[in-house]
């Protein structure tokens, strides 16, 4: 077994690695800016909702989020609207990874979206404990599984890191690296284009484990009141590319 000395964890998991671009905006002038008292979504208007009504506003929302003209919300509004209750649109599994803002990247509020998240963005039992919760119960209507370019936890499995609970939990993502390999051959962390189509697998692969080991999600699909579909970020541009699997 290779033991990676801690310097390049680091490295692999993004601290070291060079940050995603930033273009500065024109500064704005915050005094005319008045918050948008935005509605929390009601039961009846959830239910109302398709999944690719869903999926068209992650869309809409992700674009604002490249134009630069995210809504203006009054969380405090927000928070006590919510308080009585909850009727998301959608649950989202993303990276921890701390360059992804999920709710900003879809421009969502208060109450829009269940978020769960660990690094490399796998399926097990306690995310799809969260997920049937969300959709069976909760009434959401659509699963995206996102991941993200220069994932660190995919560099990490790729590289067969050793260290601590790592070790276990890169075991998650190895299954994709090793289905990549069977194509291109052996890649390591280094490789932009090897460990790019890594992370792609990697989130296809989340969305088979969820319809092989959720029947509750899957009757869901089948009823057509729920839609299963994977995304990747991109780090320099924060537009997301949606996935055909």
């Amino acid at each position: 077994m290779r033991i990676t000395k801690l310097p390049t964890l680091l490295f692999l998991f993004g601290t070291l690695s060079s940050a995603a671009s930033v273009v500065a905006a024109e500064p704005t002038d915050i005094s005319k800016l008045r918050p948008l008292r935005e509605r929390v979504l009601t039961q009846a208007e959830q239910q109302a909702l398709t999944p690719d009504k869903v999926l068209e506003m992650l869309h809409a929302g992700n674009q604002r989020f490249l134009d630069g003209t995210l809504t203006l919300r009054d969380h405090s509004a927000q928070v006590r609207k919510a308080a009585v209750g909850q009727f998301p649109k959608a649950i989202i599994l993303s990276c921890v990874d701390s360059r992804v803002p999920v709710e900003d990247v879809f421009d969502r509020g208060i109450g829009d979206i269940f978020v769960t998240r660990n690094a490399g963005n796998f399926v097990n039992v306690d995310v799809l404990g969260g997920m049937e919760f969300a959709c069976k119960v909760a009434g959401a209507k659509l699963i995206l599984v996102m991941g993200h370019e220069d994932c660190g936890a995919v560099k990490g499995a790729i590289d067969n890191v050793k260290l601590g609970n790592l070790t276990a939990m890169l075991k998650n993502i190895r299954p994709s690296v090793r289905q990549v390999e069977k194509v291109e051959g052996e890649g390591t962390s280094s490789d932009e284009q090897f460990v790019q189509k890594v992370i792609a697998r990697n989130v296809l692969d989340a969305i088979a484990n969820i319809r092989k080991q959720s029947p509750v999600l899957v009757d869901l699909e089948k009823q057509g009141t729920l839609k299963i579909v994977g995304a990747v970020y991109n780090m320099d541009s924060g537009a997301v590319e949606f996935l055909e699997d």
